[in-house]
């Protein structure tokens, strides 16, 4: 049940920067969404530095430069959407799964 209300609750700041993005197209008359990582850095720089330095010392150089950085350069309405219906996936199949063990 809680997976589900994180799912959703991903799932909704998705679509909430994507209607963000349309009334910015509608203002300037060019799509231009915003970009995982600015999102990130405009709600909280300080971690997404301590993030980088995390991963280049602690795990390994190679994942943040061209894994995460990737990422980070992803439409954040997109990544966002996807990781929301992933994990509502997911927690649905355990969900279903979870039912069927159950004795009548």
């Amino acid at each position: 049940m809680i997976a589900r209300l994180i799912g959703w609750i991903i799932f909704l700041a998705g679509v909430s920067v994507l209607v963000r993005d349309a009334l910015v197209w509608i203002d300037t008359k060019r799509w231009t969404p915003m970009a995982l990582g600015q999102l990130w850095y405009d709600l909280n720089r300080s971690s997404l530095n301590l993030v980088q330095a995390v991963v280049q010392r602690y795990l390994h150089p190679f994942l943040w430069d061209p894994i995460i950085v990737s990422i980070l350069l992803c439409w954040a309405f997109a990544v966002l959407m996807v990781i929301g219906l992933a994990i509502l996936a997911v927690s649905h199949r355990r969900a279903r799964a979870a039912l069927s063990r159950r004795p009548s």
